[in-house]
């Protein structure tokens, strides 16, 4: 992977389904919308000043929403 350049396609797996429950209600809030279902598909990342996490999440039916939720490092609260 190049400095700022982002990862492979992969599956989801539970760690990034609690990254994206975690921002669920913030999500639902932006939409103006309530997701019954909320299925992380899968995801890439990128390294910058900590990890942005780009998510494909079902959220019923034929619909998805795409989430970029940033992870900061540790020593700046995230």
């Amino acid at each position: 992977m190049k400095c700022g350049g982002t990862s492979t396609v992969k599956p989801a797996d539970p760690e990034i389904q609690g990254i994206c429950e975690s921002v669920k209600e913030k999500v639902e809030e932006k939409a103006n919308k309530k997701y019954a279902t909320f299925e992380a598909k899968s995801y890439t990342t990128q390294v910058v000043a900590g990890t942005n996490y780009f998510v494909k999440v079902h959220v019923g039916g034929d619909d998805h929403v795409h989430l970029r939720i940033f992870k900061g490092l540790p020593h700046t609260g995230g």
